[in-house]
């Protein structure tokens, strides 16, 4: 055989167990301490997967298998972890898609993410989930969300989305009293058009971003939008950044809230804390967006990668506190980030808020059982159970004492597949 058909083997090789043609999919994991995201910790216990799924969890010795093992050395084994509120494409979504999606979507799995919610992205965002889920990309399970208007633009940009693109979380319409005029209504079938027509493109969450004006149409408009996304299967998450906004929203009945009310005192009001709670609806952290972002030079920035605006700093604190009172009062709350930096940078951004209110141990449920949940796919991810996804990672330490254990990553398994593995 000459050596150009021998690399044209190699080649066709590579690509069925790229494209999972090759069935690579039974696996079991010994002398691991397992954390399974339900609560339970096992010592030398054993994970056994077939067909990308979990079998079964338990301790003592592997069964015979005929796929294969892996000794974890007494390193963690829990699930992967899941960013329930992330944004993926930078810059032109063609040419990410060409040039840098498949880069940053090993660098999500390398990060021990095995799911991800892109909360808003371009259209190119459901060609790259389309690849990965049939193998011609490797990377997270991506779960992809769409944006739509709950009043018309205001003239000039404001807060309804009329004039030059900037980061809406610097000019924020609900982190100062609203003095103007009722937002415009947009016709009911205007918006239904809209919720049909994502629904046609394939997304798989509605998305609404909500600042109420006094007297607005905004949470009459938001309750349609739920009703009609419910009709085709589409589940609408939300944008609301103040405990006003936040009260607001639940009156809705949405199925996610994806921001923890940064701007307003949940501590000055139980009654809020309540409601929110009694609503049902996971919510996710993006706590860190608030707090700095340091470059290697050690210069503040913000999501943007612009200079941190230090009047937002507030929220920094004040996200974190409103976290706590409605996890005491029984919210599930999961992990997200609501940025575009490198994973773990991301995860290190947002580990440092969270470990401000939340234990090691909390942590942990976090960014895997309750991440699930927010996503509205826990009875497939988050933890470690018979007939679950064996998305799993295998973690250098105990983040059950140290959350920064999170950023040791070894080894990433996703389908049951091993799709990293630091060497």
């Amino acid at each position: 055989m000459n050596t150009t058909s021998i690399l044209r083997n190699i080649a066709a090789l590579a690509a069925l167990l790229l494209t999972g043609s090759v069935a690579a999919q039974d696996l079991v994991i010994t002398n691991g301490r397992v954390l399974d995201g339900t609560g339970r910790v096992l010592e030398r216990g054993t994970v056994v997967v077939r067909d990308g799924k979990i079998v079964s969890v338990g301790q003592g010795a592997a069964p015979s298998s005929a796929g294969r093992t892996i000794d974890a050395g007494g390193k963690t084994v829990m699930p992967g972890f899941i960013d329930a509120h992330r944004h993926l494409i930078q810059g032109d979504g063609a040419s990410w898609l060409a040039d840098r999606a498949a880069a940053q979507m090993q660098e999500l799995l390398d990060a021990g993410f095995t799911t991800v919610l892109s909360a808003i992205d371009p259209p190119q965002i459901l060609e790259a989930r389309k690849q990965i889920a049939g193998g011609a990309m490797r990377g997270p399970r991506l779960f992809a969300g769409t944006i739509l208007p709950v009043a018309a633009p205001a003239p000039g940009g404001g807060g309804g989305g009329g004039g030059p693109r900037v980061d809406p979380a610097r000019t924020d319409a609900a982190r100062a009293p609203f003095t103007g005029p009722a937002a415009a209504a947009i016709p009911r079938e205007a918006t239904i058009q809209m919720v049909e027509r994502a629904a046609q493109a394939g997304f798989d969450y509605l998305k609404v971003v909500l600042n109420t004006t006094p007297n607005g149409p905004e949470v009459d408009t938001l309750k349609l939008i739920v009703a009609e996304g419910k009709k085709r299967g589409l589940p609408t998450i939300v944008h609301a950044v103040s405990v006003r906004d936040t009260l607001a929203t639940v009156d809705a009945a949405p199925a996610t809230l994806v921001h923890t009310p940064h701007i307003g005192h949940l501590g000055d009001d139980p009654a809020a804390v309540k409601k929110i709670v009694a609503a049902g609806i996971p919510m996710t952290s993006t706590l860190a967006v608030f707090v700095p972002h340091f470059d290697d030079e050690g210069v503040p920035l913000f999501r943007d990668a612009q200079p941190f605006p230090w009047n937002t700093l507030s929220s920094a604190g004040q996200g974190p506190v409103n976290a706590r009172l409605l996890w005491e009062g029984g919210i599930v709350y999961a992990y997200g980030t609501d940025t575009q930096w490198p994973p773990k940078e991301s995860l290190a951004d947002e580990l440092r808020a969270l470990n401000v209110v939340f234990s090691p141990k909390d942590i942990v449920t976090i960014i895997t059982k309750n991440a699930g949940v927010a996503t509205l796919h826990g009875d497939e991810i988050g933890t470690l159970e018979p007939g679950k996804l064996a998305d799993i990672v295998i973690i250098d330490g105990d983040p059950l004492r140290d959350s920064g254990a999170l950023l040791s990553v070894v080894t990433t398994i996703k389908d049951g597949r091993v799709v990293f593995e630091k060497r």
